[in-house]
């Protein structure tokens, strides 16, 4: 059965609204259906960080859906995607995902990737993480979700913050098989003549 290219974005109230706008607009005008929801712990992150309104946001998406709605689509299984991605992801949301609290509809579709194997990427936006994030996340990995934090890969010699955020949006995308140009792709051509000399492989010892 064909499974129809939907992608579900949910957007926590992490810092990191800059990820999620990238996101939204590498993915706006492509093939990919897009179903948004915003937490509203993110609304307020929003405000603080930057100067963009909720209304940017559902114009870049093809479908938005209000949290507390726990009825709409993407609650239920039946409603084919090829997934989730929360970006950014907060530990409080990545902690009810991770105990099946699905108090809002962003924690009940993370719920529904889960239950129906389907793929769900967490962006989390957390440091320095106590043992107990980590056996958050690694109860999360065991169940099949895939912990993604936006670190960004020095090697592509950035020469701005929008590159450090796209090579993150790059690799989301990546994990779920969606054609992108926004990651530097790493085929070994890039090592110096001093690394060739020595034998060493510039930036990736």
């Amino acid at each position: 059965m064909h499974t129809p290219r939907r992608l579900v974005v949910g957007i926590s109230g992490a810092s990191g609204m800059i990820y999620a706008r990238a996101l939204l607009e590498a993915l706006s005008g492509s093939e990919i259906e897009t179903h948004l929801v915003i937490s509203h712990a993110a609304r307020r992150t929003l405000g603080c960080e930057t100067d963009w309104t909720v209304e940017d946001f559902h114009a870049l998406a093809n479908t938005v859906h209000e949290t507390g709605n726990v009825g709409a689509s993407i609650a239920s299984g039946s409603f084919q995607t090829l997934g989730m991605l929360v970006v950014p992801c907060s530990v409080k949301t990545m902690s009810e995902i991770a105990h099946g609290v699905t108090s809002s509809l962003l924690t009940r579709a993370a719920d529904v990737a889960l239950k129906e194997r389907r793929r769900l990427v967490l962006a989390v936006r957390e440091t320095p993480l106590h043992l107990g994030h980590l056996r958050t996340m690694l109860a999360l990995t065991e169940m099949g979700a895939i912990v993604a934090p936006p670190l960004p890969a020095m090697y592509a010699r950035p020469k701005s913050v929008e590159e450090l955020v796209g090579h993150s949006v790059g690799r989301w995308l990546d994990l779920f098989g969606i054609p992108n140009k926004l990651t530097a792709r790493w085929d070994g051509s890039e090592v110096r003549q001093s690394d060739k000399e020595t034998g060493h492989a510039g930036g990736r010892i």
